[in-house]
């Protein structure tokens, strides 16, 4: 049975994640001790205690979703769980790339903490936006943001029937009331700082380019899914480009997650904060098992799952 590891992105966070697990398991409490080192600050204490608002910061979101991301893989790592295949929604294709063994932990952790405030430095706040816009196809939403005066484009691909746009606040606006009078079900601005996965964000790839030069990137031991165009990473050299361009493009995770159920994967482990992304599987396909494992309670439904030998 194949087994898919999946790594949120941000907007998943929250206070006090990975508390029980470092209270738990000794190498979830080495995990966060290794990302304070690598740091240079407590990562450890805005995760478990805040404040909230810091954590909210994209340079501080991105880090801490990575490392208990990645103390949550380890936790499950340590049952003998296996992936076929790793995939990660925008930041969370770094941690896939650590856990996949071709990016070190402590580097990661640095380059995302950068990039995240690449990315809010990138574009004046308030001068760009985000929005979730629920029950149209990707063809109309496509549509009207070609429509709309001013840069908004698709950014993130989510599932059927919901994908994100991201552009200029006043376009990203125009384009919400287009879908609306197109049918749309639905338009949800984002709670988020700037207009991610947009051309607007080329700034802060320019930036991101410069650092991910100077860093040494490994084969992988696992095959990991890239979110630029749905396929899996086919060399080491293609990395640093794929980690370049996903900071302007768009997140095609429908796309990628219909690849692993095309190549046969029937279990989804989504290791880390929230519940999103099996969310998004749901819409897909309902057939398949999909676990979150983001704490001690949400852990053991997944040994339970093993236990009886369904894995």
């Amino acid at each position: 049975m194949k087994l898919a590891f999946l790594f949120p992105g941000q907007g998943a966070q929250y206070v006090g994640m990975g508390q029980d697990l470092v209270e738990g398991y000794r190498v979830a409490r080495e995990t966060f001790a290794e990302a304070d080192r690598a740091l240079g600050w407590d990562l450890s204490g805005l995760c478990f205690h805040g404040p909230e608002a810091r954590l909210q910061e994209t340079e501080y979101t991105q880090p801490a979703i990575l490392a208990h991301s990645v103390a949550c893989w380890r936790v499950v790592a340590e049952y003998g769980l296996r992936a076929d295949y790793l995939a990660g929604l925008s930041l969370g294709e770094y941690t896939a790339l650590v856990t996949a063994g071709s990016l070190d932990f402590a580097t990661a952790l640095q380059l995302v903490q950068r990039r995240g405030r690449y990315m809010q430095e990138a574009v004046p706040l308030g001068q760009g936006s985000m929005a979730a816009v629920m029950g149209l196809d990707r063809d109309d939403v496509e549509q009207i943001c070609a429509m709309a005066q001013g840069l908004v484009a698709p950014a993130n691909y989510n599932c059927p029937g919901q994908i994100v746009i991201s552009g200029e606040t006043q376009a990203v606006q125009e384009a919400g009331r287009l879908a609306l009078a197109r049918g749309a079900q639905r338009v949800v601005p984002l709670a988020v700082s700037a207009p991610f996965h947009s051309v607007l964000m080329q700034p802060a790839a320019d930036r991101l380019a410069g650092d991910l030069a100077q860093v040494e990137m490994s084969p992988w031991q696992v095959p990991v899914i890239a979110n630029v165009n749905a396929q899996p990473y086919q060399t080491v050299a293609d990395l640093v480009p794929g980690l370049v361009a996903q900071v302007v493009s768009p997140v095609r995770w429908e796309d990628s997650m219909r690849l692993l159920l095309a190549e046969g994967v029937q279990v989804f482990v989504e290791l880390g904060p929230g519940r999103t992304l099996a969310g998004f599987l749901r819409k897909l396909n309902r057939d398949v098992q999909v676990f979150s494992v983001s704490d001690l309670k949400t852990l053991q439904k997944l040994l339970d799952f093993v236990s009886e030998g369904l894995l």
